[in-house]
């Protein structure tokens, strides 16, 4: 089996010489090749790839930026792998990595799975405490983590495996953003394939970004989900509502204080945030990354949850067209 490693990029060269080098490390002994995908950046990487071209078999490509679930399209169609491997540019990859998905396939082969991220060391704070959010099991349910608690796993295009068979079926990535991974996922699911999490193929996402970049991020993945609910009402959750039920009680719960002087919901808050500080704090052993953790946190629920109900009402109740809706959300290709 030939495993293509498809990386779309866009203007981050210094993520991509860190990503190639953590694969210039892989313990893999197959052959396997990369495929960069420039979409249409400002700031090339081509010199970062021809840095490693006697180390890594690896592919560039430059194409006109039309986002990244259409660069992988673009990926894929050029690799010459049997199965696709697909990272996001801000991945640092573990050298053990390539041989625990081929020991993982060997064992229960499937055409789509997804792998969890972690954080290294050398990770900022922030880095460290967003990393909390998004993959705690007290956030997340630890779906981003490793969890295996759920009846369908749902890949994240930052560390997710394809095969062949199931991309030329499904068409790859449609043109939503975010949002183009579960929505793949459930197409794959009606067209009769399987995913699955790899517990052990996990990766170090190392995400730069900032608070604002942050706050953005989940307010899209809110706003994104509703969409996807209108597209397949057969996979809506009630959890997907939780963010939101979240942000309405903590404020109705600060009014019942304010106006009736009624603070038992408020004190569950305070309980709940408190778990979270302590936990993150034993996890990552800094009472600064525990502090930073609730902010990390408080953000990814009020930017998810208000992006929810906003789509939720433009989607779900007025009935109109999300690319009319949330252009924003969508690439044209």
């Amino acid at each position: 089996m030939l495993f293509s490693l498809i990386i779309p990029v866009y203007n981050r060269p210094d993520e991509v010489d860190e990503l190639l080098e953590s694969l210039s490390h892989s313990t893999f002994n197959e052959i396997f090749e990369i495929v960069l995908i420039e979409d249409g950046s400002s700031i090339v990487c081509k010199d970062v790839a021809q840095k490693y071209g006697d180390r890594l078999d690896i592919s560039y490509y430059f194409k006109e930026n039309s986002g990244p679930g259409d660069s992988r399209n673009y990926g894929m169609k050029k690799a010459r792998g049997d199965y696709f491997i697909i990272f996001d540019s801000d991945c640092i990859i573990p050298k053990e990595y390539l041989s625990e998905v081929d020991k993982a396939l060997k064992q229960n082969y499937v055409d789509c799975f997804g792998g969890p991220d972690k954080a290294l060391d050398s990770f900022s704070d922030i880095q460290k405490a967003i990393n909390f959010a998004m993959t705690s099991f007290l956030t997340t349910g630890g779906i981003r983590g490793g969890s295996e608690k759920i009846d369908k796993f749902q890949p994240r295009s930052f560390n997710m495996g394809l095969s062949r068979k199931a991309f030329e079926a499904s068409k790859g990535f449609g043109n939503i953003h975010p949002g183009e991974d579960p929505d793949l996922s459930i197409r794959l699911w009606n067209l009769g394939f399987e995913t699955k999490l790899f517990p052990n193929a996990f990766v170090y996402h190392k995400r730069r970004i900032d608070w604002d970049k942050f706050s953005t991020q989940v307010n899209k993945f809110g706003k994104a989900r509703p969409i996807l609910n209108s597209w397949y009402p057969k996979y809506n959750k009630l959890t997907f509502f939780f963010p939101s039920v979240f942000i309405i009680g903590f404020f109705i719960s600060f009014l019942l204080m304010l106006i009736f002087n009624f603070d038992l919901l408020l004190q569950l808050y305070f309980v709940y945030f408190l778990v979270l500080f302590l936990v993150s704090s034993y996890q990552n052993k800094s009472l600064k990354i525990g502090y930073l953790s609730l902010i990390a946190v408080w953000k990814q629920f009020y930017g998810y949850g208000t992006g929810f109900i906003v789509s939720f009402f433009k989607i779900i109740i007025l009935k109109q067209k999300p690319q009319e809706a949330f252009p924003e959300l969508f690439f044209k290709v």
